[in-house]
């Protein structure tokens, strides 16, 4: 017994030097820089993304393909930068043929100017045609962000920091510039498509006027995805064309009609103008709308930098993975827009309610073909990744227009993002661009690439 006694303290001082080394193996503390992520706020994610939203709205050829793309690479960029920061976290470069991330220097990080530095590099290179006055905004915002971030470290740390984000933008955007079909898409936006040789029956879409006469984008289904797999870049078929007064196309169509015909109500002009975003210059374009819906919600949660990368990174990618699969699948069934079916079969003088403020224009619809519903597939997938985040049943105000004059903008208030997404999806039926099918397809396809971003490794 007085062995054991003597003993004891030896077998204790072994158990504890056995529990240290355990706890060293597992990866819990040990490993874990104690300047985190998440112990910054969002502000100087948001910040960049708020200039985002002003640079695209008046950025020509990026609607609706290049906006998201844009924002898919300068999301997953600042994540990637940021993830030695981000413990619980995994990278996803391993899930990109061709992406390598540099290693990060040994030293401590200042994780907003990592951030600061990314855009920084990035955003430029994503816009190199716009305005002086935008490029110097981009500018203005990366040298106050700096300014800033100097006060709150050490120069040591803010050189190492920079230098960070910088690199891995650097290797991102090398990455992006190997995909032909994505890559400065916003030049040409219409390539050498030829919309009469795929007119093969009636039914097939044509260009309405006004407008450019052509389809816009038809090879971006080609463009390169996150986490859409090629077997997955096709929604399901549409109604079958008839003009049979008791098909379900007919009905569909005289829904449309129905809408405006003889005037417009104020809640159905509200809903399609609130959600509208089409027209450059006027607002920004439909993916986007769900960074600024995000922008909103990071502030109202007070949420941290960590929280803010990933949700910029999931809608990004969300957004993208929407507009190929969309635009794959528009190419592919090719329908003709509401207007050109009830022109020529209802009422030959019919107009949509989509007008442009700025030219004067009348009576627009976008000139691609109609299903499934673009902004319905954007809503739908940038709706999911953000439920995957906030939860889906997260009520929120959209105060996205809030005070302008040229349209309606009062803000609206809604129970989840799905109910945003479904009311995104349906403002395009009284607009009078799109049928019933291209909304609800929209949202069912929409919410099914949200779920492919949604399952990628995100965290340990």
């Amino acid at each position: 017994m007085k062995r054991f006694f003597h003993l004891f303290p030896l077998i204790l001082l072994m158990i504890l030097a056995g529990t240290l080394i355990q706890s060293c193996g597992d990866g819990s503390t040990q490993d874990e820089p104690s300047n985190t992520v998440k112990s910054y706020d969002h502000a100087v994610a948001t910040s960049w993304n708020l200039l985002f939203l002003d640079v695209e709205r008046h950025a020509p050829g990026y609607r609706p393909g290049p906006a998201p793309r844009a924002l898919a690479h300068l999301g997953l960029a600042a994540y990637e930068a940021c993830i030695p920061g981000m413990p619980d976290y995994n990278s996803l470069a391993n899930l990109f043929p061709g992406l390598s991330i540099p290693a990060p220097d040994n030293g401590e990080f200042f994780w907003p100017e990592v951030v600061n530095a990314s855009y920084g590099y990035l955003m430029p290179r994503f816009f190199p045609h716009v305005s002086n006055d935008l490029k110097q905004k981009m500018a203005t915002l990366e040298s106050s962000n700096e300014s800033k971030f100097l006060s709150e470290t050490s120069q040591e740390t803010f050189n190492r920091s920079k230098k960070r984000g910088q690199e891995v933008a650097a290797a991102i955007w090398e990455w992006s510039t190997t995909d032909p079909y994505g890559h400065e898409a916003y030049e040409d936006p219409f390539g050498d498509y030829d919309w009469q040789a795929n007119y093969q029956k009636v039914g097939d879409w044509v260009p309405t006027t006004p407008g450019p006469g052509k389809g816009m984008f038809p090879y971006w289904g080609k463009v390169r995805t996150f986490a859409l797999p090629e077997s997955a870049k096709i929604c399901r078929p549409p109604l079958p064309y008839s003009e049979a007064t008791n098909s379900a196309l007919y009905s569909q169509a005289i829904e449309v009609y129905a809408q405006n015909t003889p005037t417009l109500s104020y809640e159905a002009e509200w809903v399609g103008e609130f959600w509208s975003d089409d027209l450059l210059d006027l607002t920004f374009s439909p993916p986007p709308r769900w960074i600024a819906i995000a922008n909103q919600v990071l502030d109202k949660e007070h949420s941290s930098l960590e929280t803010a990368l990933e949700v910029f990174a999931k809608v990004g990618m969300a957004i993208n993975d929407a507009g190929v699969g969309c635009w794959n699948s528009k190419y592919y069934y090719n329908v003709e827009r509401p207007q050109t079916y009830i022109r020529r079969l209802i009422d030959p003088t019919w107009n949509t309610n989509l007008d442009n403020p700025i030219t004067g224009d009348k009576s627009i619809t976008p000139s691609f073909p109609a299903y499934p519903s673009g902004h319905a597939t954007f809503g739908a997938a940038g709706a999911e990744a953000l439920a995957s985040v906030f939860g889906y049943s997260y009520s929120m105000t959209d105060r996205c227009h809030e005070g302008r004059s040229e349209f309606v903008g009062t803000p609206r208030t809604f129970g989840s993002f799905f109910e945003m997404a479904q009311e995104n999806a349906w403002s395009r039926v009284p607009l009078g661009v799109h049928f019933r099918m291209d909304a609800e397809e929209g949202v069912h396809y929409g919410t099914r690439i949200g779920r492919y971003v949604n399952s990628l490794p995100w965290k340990k």
